[in-house]
């Protein structure tokens, strides 16, 4: 019997307000959706935070109950979602905040599922790493509050951690995650670290790159029923056109944002292309830079950055993501040049055409990475060609990204993309 292609794709998206001020209206939106005991969640660093201030007075005026949870920890473990899911339990929560980045907002997500329906850690945990069971049916209500400008998690019903039993990152993913509402509030990102608007910012870029390089939509196989379309369902003209959007966006406030601290409105639209790019990526989905950046940020060698804990090494998410685009791209490139062709000009580069476009998207790339200050090399974080066959183990099993690559992959390609990555004097 042949197997039925996909003939169709969905598009769902979080209620989204953007605007100066939006986070005092966190308490009033919970009000309306008959909350009383509201778990806010973020990390010790923002507990005095105007974000966090604001959000618990918000709550507080409507004459709710504000829980706070500080204990996310910065690229959250399964341990620090396990701690929270406690909390949420055993303080009755009925109504979720995450207040912060990705960590903040993802942990939120995880305490939502298993505090609704308790299950072992490993049930919704994206196969083959866990089971893989779906979501049995509607969550609490979840309001994301983003402080950085980049993981686009207020759109998106994806909560990635670093899985510690295999020095990896794994995902749990499901409609159901995706936050009600997204409050995207540009006085949160007045005082972010310049290191930090950076590597969220190269998450943004790879996001729209990605999900706009997707495999199409109708090449995957048609689920037995619309329930187990998957949220990342490959490259479709809706979110084609917010991916496009967040690259010209990270493309012409990246630079101002992160070197002039003061430029509220580059930071402003940098926070909006993040969300642009949450809604492309959210259904599109990503596929090669983030499958090999969960391996390079899971297995950390001795690298530290400016702005982020100095007590343990860390590789910020962004920055795992980006390190690998530049190979990537030149490898991808043939799959369709035309669509590479698109999201060079989208960085605001002429003089490239489909012959050249796997030399010309790399230096893009590569020359934005270099203009905020950022490593352009794996080798700079600390990596040998000696680790590659291990960054590889980890990264096969990232389905849920890496079979949406325009071009199939095997180890053998993994591992000629991760050396080639070690280096970048091949991009002339």
């Amino acid at each position: 019997m042949s197997i039925l292609k996909e003939t169709a794709f969905t598009i769902d998206s979080s209620s989204i307000k953007f605007g100066n001020g939006v986070t005092e209206e966190v308490g009033w939106e919970f009000k309306k959706l008959n909350c009383n005991n509201i778990m806010i969640i973020t990390d010790k660093k923002l507990t005095d935070h105007v974000s966090v201030v604001k959000t618990i007075k918000s709550i507080e005026q409507n004459n709710l109950n504000p829980i706070l949870f500080s204990e996310v920890s910065v690229e959250p473990t399964d341990s620090s979602f396990k701690k929270a899911i406690e909390f949420a339990i055993t303080n009755n929560i009925d109504g979720f905040v995450g207040v912060g980045g990705g960590s903040s907002m993802d942990t939120a997500k995880a305490a939502n599922l298993y505090s609704t329906y308790p299950a072992d850690f490993m049930t919704y945990v994206n196969a083959p790493i866990g089971k893989g069971e779906l979501v049995p049916g509607k969550l609490k209500p979840m309001i994301a509050i983003p402080t950085t400008t980049g993981t686009g998690s207020e759109t998106t019903g994806t909560a990635v951690f670093d899985y510690e039993e295999m020095n990896a990152k794994a995902a749990i993913a499901h409609r159901e995650l995706r936050p009600l509402i997204g409050l995207i509030d540009p006085e949160n990102v007045r005082t972010i670290p310049p290191n930090v608007v950076a590597c969220s910012g190269l998450d943004v870029l790879c996001h729209g790159l990605e999900s706009y390089t997707a495999i199409p939509f109708h090449t995957r196989n048609k689920p037995e029923n619309p329930g187990l379309r998957p949220s990342y369902q490959g490259s479709n003209p809706i979110s084609d056109i917010w991916s496009l959007t967040a690259i010209k966006m990270v493309a012409e406030n990246i630079y101002n944002a992160v070197n002039d601290p003061d430029n509220h409105e580059a930071r402003s639209q940098m926070l909006l292309a993040a969300t642009y790019a949450g809604i492309g990526f959210g259904n599109a989905g990503c596929h090669l830079c983030h499958g090999m950046s969960y391996a390079i940020s899971g297995n950390v060698k001795d690298f530290f950055l400016n702005d982020y804990p100095q007590n343990h090494p860390l590789i910020p998410h962004g920055l795992s993501v980006a390190i690998t685009a530049p190979a990537i791209f030149n490898f991808t490139a043939k799959s369709d040049p035309k669509r590479h062709l698109d999201v060079t000009k989208a960085l605001g580069i002429s003089d490239v055409d489909e012959n050249n476009v796997n030399i010309m998207l790399p230096r893009a790339i590569r020359d934005i990475m270099s203009s905020i200050g950022m490593p352009t090399k794996l080798s700079d974080l600390g990596y040998k060609e000696s680790d590659v066959d291990e960054l590889v183990k980890v990264t096969l099993p990232q389905h849920r990204v890496i079979k949406l690559s325009p071009i199939e992959v095997d180890g053998d390609d993994l591992k000629k993309l991760f050396i080639k990555s070690l280096d970048d004097s091949w991009i002339k």
